[in-house]
């Protein structure tokens, strides 16, 4: 009896996760984005170069218009703007995101990453998290191929278009 019911529960909890990511957004909702990180792992060693930091700002400004464009309301961080200009990365710093968000008022909290492979490979990543629970209600991260605003501007474009909004 306890081995069927601890197997029945490790079966759903993959279900319990994905309806996790099903739980609508609520538009009107205050969000904060606390932007996005470029983490350069590739062998180049440069660091970020000019061009990256103009695509950070594309990928950046991307995100807030399309949550302005579903009807969200996206906060200014000039209340917590010294703590996260000392936070190396807030997509990672131990719930830092949530706790800056919440003293924004936010209901939701966006965080994201461009880590760069090689100046072919890139990965962008998205968190969406609810600042009460903490829970993550999307999250999605795409591989993207060449260092340029189109390619940078897709992956954006499709984890907004299929995992956020679906539409």
């Amino acid at each position: 009896m306890r081995r069927t019911l601890v197997a029945l529960i490790l079966a759903l909890l993959p279900a319990l996760a994905l309806a996790a990511l099903d739980k609508p957004l609520v538009p009107g909702a205050r969000v904060a984005f606390l932007g996005m990180t470029f983490i350069d792992l590739s062998t180049e060693g440069n660091g970020v170069r000019a061009d990256e930091t103009e695509r950070l700002k594309l990928l950046e400004g991307a995100t807030r218009d399309r949550f302005a464009a579903e009807g969200f309301v996206i906060l200014s961080n000039d209340p917590v703007a010294a703590e996260l200009a000392g936070t190396v990365n807030p997509a990672a710093c131990y719930g830092c995101d949530v706790r800056m968000a919440a003293r924004l008022g936010a209901d939701y909290v966006i965080v994201g990453e461009v880590r760069k492979v090689s100046n072919l490979v890139l990965s962008i990543n998205l968190v969406l998290r609810d600042v009460r629970s903490g829970e993550m209600l999307r999250g999605l991260a795409v591989d993207i191929r060449s260092n340029t605003n189109d390619s940078w501007l897709r992956g954006i474009r499709y984890i907004l278009k299929n995992h956020f909004f679906k539409s």
